[in-house]
């Protein structure tokens, strides 16, 4: 079985594919293929059969996939792990007759560490953001970017280290892993880490059906117990270890590390500024007829009940 891997994460799922192979006893085994296109390409390059299975960031398919961004809003105080089984167990019971997977098999729904601010130049009050150009991913980001008055700049993650060299963009939002993964450490010189993130983001790993049913029915049943809630959490479990490694990288390359605390006045200040930004989903929402506040609500208590259960 062939799945892409559009994204910098190189390996990132290939524990999963080891425990499918060894699963099946090396009936289905899993190959990574990187390079194929656009991240935003990847659920037609599924559908169409092109590849077997792949993930993406919801951000990159505007107006495709907007029920997931519940988990996107800031204020949600969890980590990547929480994120993601609250993410996975709100979808199943509120969003489960959406169509928006409509001719994939999902497999997993998660998000990335908490959005943080790379930038070149000192962040010491909501103002400084103003007409920067600031990378953005898309999603939350877009309505937060707004919220700023920062000039945002919609590219794939692995195009920012070459942006931020060449000086086209100021900054980005992104998680505290890409000063490693990305090498972000080489070309910002600023690291402003917000206690529970500005935003996170959502993703979903899919596969074609028609590959999933050419399987045995033993296989499904292995790749249906080892994906859904299971594979959602393991994916958030490695964005939360390598955002570390990230915040390490800065720190060993000479970027200066801003660690907020939640009592700081540039923390309230951002508060302040993003009132609001949730209204956008939730109204949105509540226009193709689920009660987004409610789940909203939902999802963050989910989050948080994991998060107090799990000790984090």
């Amino acid at each position: 079985m062939a799945t892409t891997n559009q994204s910098h994460e190189r390996g990132y799922y290939s524990s999963p594919g080891k425990a499918i192979s060894d699963a099946t006893g090396g009936r289905i085994n899993v190959e990574i293929v990187y390079g194929l296109g656009h991240p935003k390409s990847m659920w037609n390059l599924v559908e169409d059969g092109i590849v077997d299975a792949s993930y993406s960031y919801h951000g990159y398919a505007p107006g495709r996939f907007e029920l997931p961004q519940v988990v996107e809003q800031p204020g949600l105080g969890a980590n990547a792990e929480a994120a993601s089984y609250a993410l996975w167990t709100t979808y199943e019971k509120f969003f489960s007759d959406s169509h928006e997977f409509d001719g994939l098999k999902l497999l997993a729904l998660f998000t990335h560490g908490p959005g943080q601010i790379h930038s070149n130049f000192p962040v010491t009050s909501v103002d400084e953001l103003k007409d920067k150009k600031i990378r953005i991913g898309g999603g939350v980001q877009s309505v937060i970017a707004e919220k700023l008055h920062v000039t945002a700049v919609v590219i794939p993650a692995p195009k920012v280290y070459e942006m931020m060299q060449q000086g086209v963009i100021d900054g980005a939002f992104l998680p505290t892993v890409e000063q490693k993964v990305l090498r972000l450490s080489e070309v910002t010189k600023y690291l402003t880490i917000f206690p529970d993130g500005l935003y996170m983001g959502s993703f979903s790993m899919f596969m074609n059906p028609d590959t999933f049913s050419s399987f045995s029915q033993a296989d499904q049943d292995i790749i249906n117990k080892m994906s859904g809630e299971k594979l959602s959490v393991m994916a958030g479990m490695a964005w939360d270890a390598s955002d570390a490694s990230g915040i390490d990288a800065a720190t060993n390359s000479g970027v200066k590390v801003t660690m907020l605390s939640d009592n700081s006045d540039l923390v309230a200040q951002f508060n302040e500024r993003l009132k609001g930004v949730s209204d956008v989903w939730v109204k949105e929402a509540d226009e193709n007829g689920y009660k987004g506040k409610e789940i909203l609500t939902y999802l963050r208590d989910t989050a948080h009940q994991y998060a107090a259960k799990h000790g984090e």
